[in-house]
């Protein structure tokens, strides 16, 4: 075992889990086993340890699917055990931490630092200042790499999954923050011996189903309590320093990369920007899933005109990327659900829609209609659901709306997910003129689809 990942979700087993087996079976030398904790809840860990970590990945194509066994990940544990998860950081042969906590997890504020007045955080100083255990994602990172100091084990890599630009650059920061607030020493020892590495990470990974177990049992003939369903398509670009060794992830098709960020936007531009366009426009007129909303043209519309203004302003060509997206959004077995992609647009936004449109006014390019769309259906998408479990981040926003006319309602958002966005007031006019149209009332409220 020379892995540690914190996170243990199907997106993590379709990706890091399947490119790590993929290097193993390329042979050589080192073989590199995952041992893997929980994020939010312990329940991912028990039906995998029964299993002693092996489980299928179902790779689903318009044609059919395809099980493969992953049994790259030797070992789980209920994100709780702070004992086992300073253990494995002790251990000299560990050299990589791999994390998938969602955006929500790093605990930033608006201008990318550690949320000190986060409650979760605030009491992670608390007691990582007393020795004991940490709650948070930043917080358990330093509570291991204070163990692995004191170990005196040398130097090793954090790599961050997520759909973050420069999440290494992120992660290293929310880190050294915390370690700072607990003991400025062992930040000192971080900024020289840990590594961030940024990663770019692309593969739909819908939520596994009663029904996809019971095709995993008739195609394999085993009963799996945890299989992973993903689409065909993946992808992994990475940029960063291994201090202490890394799979040969190269070999199952990774890139590493001296710069990421050309990949990033385009990913995030792109796919991400896509699915959050679908995931409100969708919800709005009853439907469910990516393939559903692709198939409206009114939503395949908008998306098109969205990929049109991301690609003014991007580096990387667009053409097979667009491709290969509309071949993946049209793949109606993929079930990927809106209701999932739609959570947290307060977090997303700002990377997926706002930053085209930033890079846009630099370029003295006409304000984008499409994004402006994208931010006036999240908006109606908030004053249909409960924004205390579908985006903590805007409950305050979403009871600032309530009554207000459409030029307030468009300030008020891009305050929060725009707040330094070159040529607002143009792009606030934008979303105002969309919210003024009628749109589909939210199923939710209608009870019923339009």
């Amino acid at each position: 075992m020379r892995i540690v990942h914190l996170g243990l979700g199907a997106f993590a087993r379709a990706h890091l889990l399947w490119y790590t087996q993929g290097a193993n079976e390329a042979g050589g030398a080192e073989q590199w086993g995952v041992a893997a904790f929980t994020g939010r809840s312990a329940a991912a860990a028990e039906p995998l340890a029964r299993q002693d970590g092996r489980y299928t990945l179902l790779v689903r194509s318009p044609e059919g699917d395809a099980p493969t066994t992953i049994d790259a990940l030797v070992a789980v544990h209920d994100g709780a055990d702070a004992d086992a998860w300073r253990e494995y950081f002790r251990r000299p042969e560990v050299g990589v931490v791999t994390l998938t906590v969602t955006e929500a997890g790093y605990r930033r504020t608006s201008d990318g630092a550690l949320d000190r007045h986060d409650p979760a955080v605030a009491l992670d100083v608390e007691r990582l200042r007393a020795g004991g255990d940490a709650l948070t994602a930043p917080g358990r990172l330093v509570d291991g790499l204070r163990a692995r100091r004191e170990a005196g084990t040398g130097p090793i890599a954090i790599v961050s999954c997520d759909n973050l630009p420069d999440n290494g650059r992120v992660t290293r920061r929310v880190t050294l923050d915390l370690a700072s607030a607990v003991d400025e020493s062992l930040a000192r020892w971080i900024e020289e011996d840990v590594a961030f590495v940024s990663t770019m990470v692309d593969r739909i990974t819908p939520a596994t189903t009663d029904a996809d177990r019971a095709i995993v049992r008739k195609l394999t003939g085993r009963e799996d309590r945890s299989p992973v369903v993903t689409e065909p398509f993946s992808e992994w670009v990475l940029d960063g320093e291994f201090p202490a060794g890394r799979p040969r992830w190269e070999v199952a098709g990774a890139q590493l990369v001296d710069d990421l960020e050309p990949y990033e936007r385009r990913k995030l531009w792109l796919l991400n920007a896509g699915h959050s366009l679908l995931a409100y426009e969708g919800l709005a007129r009853g439907l469910s899933t990516v393939a559903e909303a692709f198939a409206d043209p009114d939503c395949r519309a908008d998306l098109e005109q969205l990929w049109s203004e991301a690609a003014d302003v991007l580096t990387l060509p667009v053409d097979d990327a667009t491709a290969a997206l509309r071949a993946r959004f049209a793949n109606a077995r993929i079930e990927h659900r809106l209701a999932q992609i739609a959570k947290d647009g307060s977090v997303k936004l700002p990377v997926r829609v706002m930053a085209v449109a930033q890079q846009r006014a630099t370029a003295g390019l006409p304000v984008g209609r499409a994004a402006a769309g994208v931010v006036a259906a999240w908006i109606q998408h908030l004053e249909s659901v409960d924004a205390s479990t579908s985006d903590p981040g805007a409950v305050d926003l979403a009871e600032r709306l309530r009554g207000q006319g459409s030029s307030t309602r468009a300030d008020l958002a891009l305050d929060l997910v725009a707040p330094r966005l070159a040529r607002k007031d143009v792009f606030a006019r934008h979303v105002a003129e969309q919210l003024a149209v009628h749109r589909p009332a939210h199923p939710t409220l209608a009870g019923a689809r339009p």
